[in-house]
């Protein structure tokens, strides 16, 4: 089973990859493990990836689908796999359909976790950080007991500042502008399964169920 999993920030991807690859036992594939796993073997783009990322600068697309490569034609990914953060261009969605054509294999679906902007608006900015022990709170889905105060040390809640709200929604437009060409890409390819992803965590998982049951 070949998947990629796409959403905004904040649609709750993490939370479904997670019991994804536990039930369907393949591997979860994103950008940042392919790098940081092609760094430490020490091989040639792992280096070359290296350099870019030590420097501050994106890693270009011949490094990145070089490395794609490479860890698609390890072992365990012979039941299948779920890429998470790539593709991220059509130039790199193209490209992977060549690497997967070359392993004579196929995406069998695209899940897209649908949730409304103004929703995730609500979500990414209600996360709140103790400054003593680095708890994590939020304020509609895990508020702390005592408003501003840490359940475990007392200490106080504070909010990054990239989780106010208007460099999350910077973030967020970026996200919709970045993702809406590849959205189109793979619903041409009949590829695309959109999944309501305001419902409860199960239900979401539910409804990502009944889609993979429908595949050969």
């Amino acid at each position: 089973m070949n998947l990629i999993l796409m959403g905004l920030p904040g649609a709750g991807k993490g939370t479904q990859a997670e019991q994804i690859i536990k039930k369907y036992d393949i591997p979860h594939i994103s950008t940042g493990d392919m790098f940081r796993g092609a760094i430490k073997e020490g091989t040639p783009l792992g280096k070359k990836a290296k350099e870019f990322m030590d420097a501050g600068e994106l890693v270009p697309d011949e490094v990145t689908i070089g490395i794609v490569r490479e860890r698609l034609n390890k072992e365990d990914c012979l039941k299948g796999f779920l890429l998470d953060g790539f593709p991220r261009t059509i130039s790199q969605a193209e490209a992977l359909e060549q690497i997967l054509a070359e392993l004579g294999r196929s995406i069998d679906h695209v899940l897209h976790i649908l949730v409304d902007p103004a929703e995730l608006l609500a979500r990414l900015t209600g996360r709140r950080i103790c400054r003593n022990c680095g708890a994590t709170y939020h304020l509609i889905f895990n508020p702390p007991k005592v408003e501003g105060e840490c359940d475990k040390c007392s200490g106080e809640l504070y909010q990054r500042d990239d989780d106010n709200e208007k460099t999350v929604g910077t973030r967020l437009k970026v996200n919709i502008d970045q993702q809406q060409p590849l959205l189109e890409f793979y619903q041409e390819k009949g590829y695309l399964r959109n999944i309501e992803g305001a419902k409860p965590i199960d239900i979401v998982f539910k409804d990502i169920e009944a889609v993979l049951s429908q595949t050969s």
